[in-house]
């Protein structure tokens, strides 16, 4: 049994909306907008299989349960789950404001419980090491560790960095101007050493390119010119931790992880912390805290005789 044409326009519709919606009303990056969409997908890949003559503004909340316990027998993660759920909630306040739905059924929809999961950090030694392994007798190695210096030093999500422009660079004033989530700008401070190595970056490496003209404001670029992709600073980072046989898994977010630890350890003031990291939130931040406690854990059963 298929769904009628109609229907499937109804979704389609109703999707293609919300994405609109998410873009230019809650100026999500697209990286964020994709995230939520995907999460429709799901949804409908759902329904499609199992109520095929169910339109968005007549499911219920006994189908969306349905829903969550389908993605469970598929071993989808709770965090995942909660993922989704929470843009499916999303979808359905959307729909609520462009009155295709006149009550929103995923109001008593619930998440699973998860744990607040900690993420991994680097303590200062590790990046050292890191950054020590970088091969400046190749051309791009001037460039990779301006990469994990300016990373480490300013807490920068990925897409900042892949994103950060030549006229975002105040040196004079030791701040950068970051274009974080939703195009919000923020002031960043950035070190001497980052500074510095940035610099050699641009006098021994990108000065040398033949530079693409939709690249010539961007900072960080590949051998061709061009900026530099997300996948690539993963690749650099993945390398060099093999290199050193680093056992921690870690990401371009891992730098960022570290530079708010080591902050909220130093005693730094979270909303300060909050601020340069573009938290919309202190929530969002406060996991730096839950993280010095571990660490402060950590230390007390490591060097005290009764631990």
């Amino acid at each position: 049994m298929f769904q009628s044409e109609k229907q499937v326009m109804n979704w389609k519709e109703s999707k293609k909306g919300y994405e609109t919606f998410l873009r230019l009303e809650k100026s999500l990056s697209q990286n964020s907008v994709s995230a939520y969409v995907n999460d429709i997908h799901k949804l409908i890949y759902f329904v499609e299989e199992n109520y095929p003559d169910l339109s968005p503004e007549n499911i219920k909340l006994v189908q969306l349960r349905k829903f969550v316990e389908w993605m469970n027998e598929k071993g989808v993660s709770p965090r995942t789950q909660a993922r989704t759920i929470s843009g499916v909630k999303s979808f359905y306040k959307y729909l609520l404001i462009e009155e295709v739905v006149e009550n929103d059924p995923t109001t008593l929809l619930e998440s699973p419980k998860i744990g607040r999961k900690l993420p991994d950090v680097l303590t200062d030694e590790e990046i050292n090491r890191l950054i020590d392994s970088v091969d400046l007798v190749k051309p791009e190695g001037l460039r990779n560790k301006a990469i994990l210096e300016t990373l480490y030093s300013c807490g920068l999500r990925v897409s900042e960095l892949v994103n950060l422009r030549l006229s975002n660079l105040h040196f004079e004033q030791e701040f950068l101007k970051i274009a974080g989530k939703g195009e919000k700008e923020r002031l960043v401070p950035i070190s001497k050493r980052a500074i510095e190595d940035i610099r050699k970056y641009m006098v021994g490496y990108r000065r040398k390119l033949k530079i693409d003209k939709s690249s010539e404001n961007i900072l960080f670029l590949n051998r061709r010119g061009k900026k530099l992709s997300r996948v690539m600073i993963f690749t650099i980072i993945k390398n060099l931790a093999a290199k050193i046989k680093l056992e921690k898994s870690i990401s371009p977010h891992t730098f960022r992880h570290s530079f708010a630890s080591a902050l909220v350890k130093g005693g730094a003031d979270l909303r300060a912390v909050q601020e340069m990291l573009g938290h919309e939130s202190i929530l969002t931040t406060e996991i730096y805290t839950h993280l010095d406690k571990e660490f402060l854990k950590e230390t007390v059963n490591k060097f005290h005789p009764r631990a």
